[in-house]
């Protein structure tokens, strides 16, 4: 996979993921800092002309860098909770098919350290061209592809995970309730939400509240709103407990 722009290949560089680099001919202090990571870790760069970088990435905003990355092998469900900390924080993806949107909930659920991401194999953002929105995240998140979503919730639960289902009418307010319990949040698909068999599935089905005039919020605005209360709720236990 090609990972570009100077973010994402830096945090590729310090995931210790990357194969080899192309630099163009400008340089600046992030340029250096590129080159000066990849000779500590032995990684082959090579100057090309720019053309070469805006073929390879489809003419994308590549900051003068692209990378050759080896993203990890997608897990399976069973070895994403065995490899889970207590109490888990996951997240399930039921359809998100904009690699926009999925790159930027990967970045919420790296900068909130979730225990993993579940997506589905089919209908879905494909991972190749998530790198650049994810900003270096994808390197980093456990992810595990899974065949069935609503058979994933119905496993996460008998393995003692409580699932939490986000939509815009959902039967309870986000914050309402206990995220410091082993958790799942459930995000459907941008345009369609939850499938009827997911959310039916779900232990509880929770919304944000919507004070303005706009009707939704974006699937991965909902995930790091929905995430950050998980963590808030969670370090107030721990302080509580200090």
């Amino acid at each position: 996979m090609i990972v570009y722009g100077l973010n994402p290949v830096l945090e590729a560089l310090r995931a210790g993921r990357v194969r080899a680099i192309r630099l163009g001919t400008a340089s600046s202090p992030r340029t250096a800092e590129v080159r000066r990571l990849a000779t500590a870790a032995g990684t082959p760069v090579t100057r090309v002309p720019t053309e070469v970088l805006d073929r390879v990435t489809g003419g994308a905003v590549h900051q003068g860098v692209v990378a050759d990355v080896a993203i990890p092998a997608p897990l399976t469900l069973d070895e994403l909770i065995a490899g889970a900390t207590t109490p888990a924080l996951l997240l399930v993806l039921d359809g998100i098919e904009d690699p926009q949107n999925l790159g930027a909930i990967l970045r919420a659920a790296e900068a909130a350290a979730v225990d993993g991401v579940i997506r589905q194999t089919r209908r879905a953002a494909p991972l190749g061209r998530v790198a650049k929105t994810s900003a270096g995240a994808l390197t980093h998140v456990r992810l595990a592809s899974v065949v069935n979503i609503a058979r994933a919730v119905t496993e996460l639960k008998a393995a003692g995970i409580w699932t939490v289902g986000l939509e815009a009418d959902g039967d309870d307010l986000y914050d309402g309730l206990d995220l410091t319990l082993p958790t799942a949040l459930v995000l459907g698909n941008e345009g369609r939400g939850l499938r009827r068999l997911v959310r039916e599935r779900c232990d509880r089905v929770v919304s944000i509240p919507l004070l303005g005039r706009v009707n939704s919020l974006n699937v991965a605005v909902a995930a790091g709103v929905a995430l950050y209360e998980a963590v808030r709720q969670r370090r107030a236990l721990a302080h509580r407990a200090t």
